[in-house]
């Protein structure tokens, strides 16, 4: 019985690691991100792409392409503009607009051959205790990128234990991953960001960030350390993520889930 469990544990993620080897090698993808451009408010050339572009408070002006405006919201998924087979991402952050390009013939993305990992353990899918806040809170973190700021909807906190020690995280809605999130964090789901005293050894300094299983009606949760994740910006210098807060830094070596992918592929 205890084989059979071990297996249906270790091939379980073994499909959440293969679908997200094959997320990161799309090649449109986060690895496939070649440059990141920040727009002032004049027309003015990009690097090697087409047109001339400016940018206001509220929208994105382009001359010499067939699209003419472009209104990216803030801290939302960028607006895609063709550029034969590149993509150049319109994107918003913190009041500034930026443009992103995806080339499938990146030589970052001809490099990435997988994500390296801690193996799989059950010893780290660890049992805590969600308490939602009456109401959500807004929770400002930065950002990878200088001056940028995100803005995230903190739904209550987790109860647990790591390392022999009691811990606690903020835990946030998982919006856009699916559903809306509601005060009660059951709506949309729960996910956290964090660090550990593995980050910036051999896991990414920034972040990893972690999907939690929705709350029971007793408030019982599951966090599988195993699938710690990696942010898109360990991937890549264009990407814009939030670090993690400061609530959510934790003493306890978290010896599993994602390592630093870069170099890419390598184990370090």
């Amino acid at each position: 019985m205890t084989a059979t469990v071990n297996e249906t544990f270790e091939a379980s993620w073994n499909q959440w690691h293969s679908e997200r080897e094959s997320y990161y090698s799309d090649p449109l993808g986060w690895v496939s991100l070649t440059g990141l451009y920040w727009l002032t408010d004049e027309f003015e050339t990009v690097g090697d792409l087409p047109g001339r572009w400016r940018a206001d408070e509220d929208v994105v002006h382009v001359d010499g392409l067939s699209v003419t405006t472009l209104e990216p919201v803030e801290g939302a998924p960028g607006i895609l503009v063709e550029d034969g087979d590149r993509r150049i991402e319109v994107i918003r952050r913190t009041g500034s607009v930026a443009l992103r390009v995806h080339d499938p013939a990146s030589p970052h993305l001809q490099e990435f051959s997988g994500i390296p990992t801690y193996d799989p353990d059950e010893k780290w899918s660890v049992t805590g205790t969600f308490t939602p806040y009456p109401e959500a809170k807004i929770v400002t973190t930065g950002a990878v990128v200088e001056g940028l700021e995100h803005h995230h909807a903190a739904v209550g906190v987790i109860d647990f234990e790591l390392g022999g020690d009691k811990q606690q995280f903020v835990a946030f809605g998982r919006s856009g991953a699916g559903g809306t999130t509601g005060s009660n964090g059951k709506d949309g789901g729960l996910r956290v960001m964090f660090t550990d005293a593995t980050s910036g050894v051999t896991t990414y300094p920034a972040a990893r960030t972690l999907v939690v299983t929705d709350p029971t009606d007793s408030g019982e949760v599951i966090l599988d350390f195993n699938r710690a994740s990696n942010l898109p910006c360990s991937f890549t210098d264009y990407a814009t993520c939030p670090v993690a807060p400061a609530e959510n830094k934790l003493a306890v070596a978290v010896e599993a889930g994602e390592k630093n992918p870069r170099p890419f592929g390598s184990a370090s």
